[in-house]
Parts: structure tokens; C-alpha cells; sequence
């Protein structure tokens, strides 16, 4: 795994894998924020989620990950988000960002077309589930040992929930869960190096 620099204007350099760490970590107090301000306002933010086949309810694939319907929902996205995302941010804050916005776009407009009408679906499991089939997708694709080892630990650890992420439940968006993981595997394929993209058995470091 190669660390990327960048040069700051006084001339001295930080590494990038720092700056998306704190990118992961920003998206989580946003979220809390967002979660006391909405407790203070009666949950007005909730009808900011994504809203079915409204062209209304499109503002919603960008403010939902940020809602919750309350704290313990946000409690129980915390974790995992911090510790995937920080697995991601590891590979430069370039590659965190752009797995944050594939994952947020497919999983966003997926749940939009195919979610229950008169239903609003808020809260960032979609980015979590995203993340973590991002993670094992990659070690797959580009056949890194790190990766592959990374996958194999995101698979243990989340595997069952992922799967039990899909069966549908009252009050829990499966179709959400879904497009957001299907968001993860496109992104660790469209973020590939070009050579595992062509070669699909050729090593890459990232």
C-alpha cells in the first residue's frame, strides 16, 4: 500500500490517508449535529430523507445519510462507519471521497425507484453497507495481498449483517442496504488501477 503526499503551501507535505481520515470523522459529527438539532426541532429534518418517485424527495439522496430517527439508529451507524470508512481513508482522502459519492448516488437513486411509496428512508447504513461490500470487492478485483487480507476481515466481521441487512423487516430499508452495497461493488470496480480492470489476475498496489 504506497502513501500519497501532497505539498502544502509552506512547503512541507501531509499525507492524504490523515486528510481522509478526518473526512470520515467530519461526515460522523455532521451527523450527530444534525441529530441533536433534530431532537431540538421535533424531527423536522426527517422529511428531508429520500421520498419515492418525488422529484422532490431527490434532495434526499444527498441529506439522508446524514438523518436518523434518533439517537440509538445514529449509535448503531457510528461504529461501522468510522471503522470502514477508516479502512477506506487509508488509501488517500481522492479514494474515500469517491466511494463516499458512487456509494451515495447508486444507493440513493436505487432505493428512490424501488422503495414503498409514502415511505421516507433516512440514516447512513446505505454508506455503510457500501463501504463495507467496497472493501471486500476490491481485495477481489485487484488481488492485492493487503486488500485480499482486508476483505477477508470486512467478510467475517460483517458478513452476516450484511446479509441480514437484505430481508425485509418493518421499518428498516432493505432497498436501501441493497443499491448501497451494489454502490460498493461498482465503485471498487470503476476505482480499480486499469491494469486489474483489463487483467483481471494482474496485482496492483493502491
Amino acid at each position: 500500500m504506497s502513501t500519497e503526499l501532497t505539498d502544502r503551501p509552506d512547503g512541507s507535505t501531509t499525507d492524504t490517508r490523515v486528510t481522509g481520515l478526518k473526512f470520515v470523522i467530519a461526515m460522523v459529527a455532521i451527523m450527530w449535529i444534525s441529530e441533536v438539532l433534530d431532537s431540538i426541532l421535533d424531527h423536522r429534518f426527517d422529511q428531508y430523507g429520500i421520498r419515492p418517485r418525488e422529484v422532490g424527495g431527490l434532495d434526499g439522496v444527498l441529506f439522508s445519510p446524514f438523518l436518523h430517527s434518533g439517537f440509538g439508529h445514529l449509535a448503531g451507524n457510528t461504529v461501522p462507519f468510522l471503522a470502514l470508512g477508516a479502512g477506506i481513508a487509508l488509501s488517500g482522502l481522492v479514494r474515500v471521497l469517491s466511494v463516499t459519492v458512487i456509494v451515495g448516488l447508486v444507493g440513493g437513486l436505487g432505493t428512490w425507484l424501488i422503495a414503498p411509496e409514502n415511505s421516507i428512508t433516512i440514516g447512513a447504513s446505505g454508506l455503510v453497507f457500501g463501504y463495507a461490500t467496497y472493501l471486500i470487492a476490491r481485495g477481489i478485483f485487484e488481488r492485492n495481498l493487503v486488500h485480499l487480507a482486508v476483505a477477508a476481515l470486512v467478510a467475517v466481521g460483517y458478513g452476516g449483517v450484511l446479509l441480514g441487512g437484505l430481508m425485509p423487516e418493518d421499518g428498516v430499508s432493505w432497498q436501501g442496504h441493497l443499491f448501497g452495497a451494489v454502490g460498493g461493488v461498482i465503485a471498487a470496480r470503476a476505482l480499480a488501477p486499469e491494469a486489474a480492470r483489463l487483467h483481471p489476475r494482474a496485482r496492483a498496489r493502491a
